[in-house]
């Protein structure tokens, strides 16, 4: 079955270039100029991804992504002529796994959308469930299942993305352009600081005291580490 790509795009000729770009990868694509009918077709199209831009004529795009991350887990990479780094941030706060900035290449919509996607594929058969801080933390990769004090969580891609990279080596402190190249795939040379609003929304999902982290830790001045031993 092919990958559905749904593009929300109110400038009809960009819509449709994307349309044409993403069919030309083999993609189905379904598209919307209209946030409000974008809403609807997240949860009638079942996309496997949504490219959403953040400014539509009926309904703003920060309050569509908001519909959207609250009836499915759906994937979202944000396109914005925004230019101030705060309304960047605020889109990936609200969920949005990635970002491209107006005017854009559609080749590079494509390879963003791909790493997403990439992102969210389960692994490889074989790879055993992880646990750690004597259970607090579990991550089934084969079933891509993160469980925190025995309750499921759901991530977005990247959220998974960087829960995963800590893991590799707990208490190794990653930078944050380290960071955003492991969970991109890619370069993201310039961006390393929207690191901060995935792992702030990461946080809110799995820690206890947003005050005081024990699972995602900051090290001042250095970037992030898993707090938790693996267990054995």
């Amino acid at each position: 079955m092919a990958t559905t790509i749904l593009v929300v795009e109110d400038e009809v000729k960009i819509r449709e270039l994307l349309r044409s770009y993403f069919e030309r990868e083999g993609f189905d694509v379904v598209s919307t100029g209209s946030g409000a009918d974008a809403i609807g077709l997240a949860q009638t199209a079942a996309p496997d991804l949504v490219v959403l831009d953040l400014r539509l004529p009926d309904v703003a795009g920060e309050s569509v992504l908001t519909e959207i991350r609250q009836v499915c887990p759906v994937p979202v990479l944000m396109l914005t002529a925004k230019a101030a780094e705060q309304d960047r941030s605020h889109g990936l706060e609200l969920g949005a796994d990635d970002y491209v900035t107006k005017p854009f290449s559609p080749r590079e919509v494509v390879l963003r959308a791909k790493a997403i996607l990439r992102r969210g594929q389960a692994p490889s058969e074989g790879a055993r469930p992880a646990s750690f801080g004597g259970g607090e933390l579990s991550i089934d990769e084969d079933r891509r299942v993160v469980s925190v004090r025995g309750e499921a969580v759901d991530l977005t891609p990247t959220e998974w993305g960087v829960l995963v990279a800590l893991t590799r080596t707990p208490g190794r402190v990653y930078s944050r352009y380290e960071l955003i190249n492991r969970v991109r795939g890619y370069e993201f040379e310039g961006y390393e600081r929207t690191i901060d609003s995935h792992v702030k929304n990461l946080r809110r999902k799995i820690e206890r005291d947003l005050r005081s982290p024990t699972i995602v830790e900051t090290v001042l001045g250095a970037g992030y580490r898993l707090g938790l031993a693996a267990d054995a």
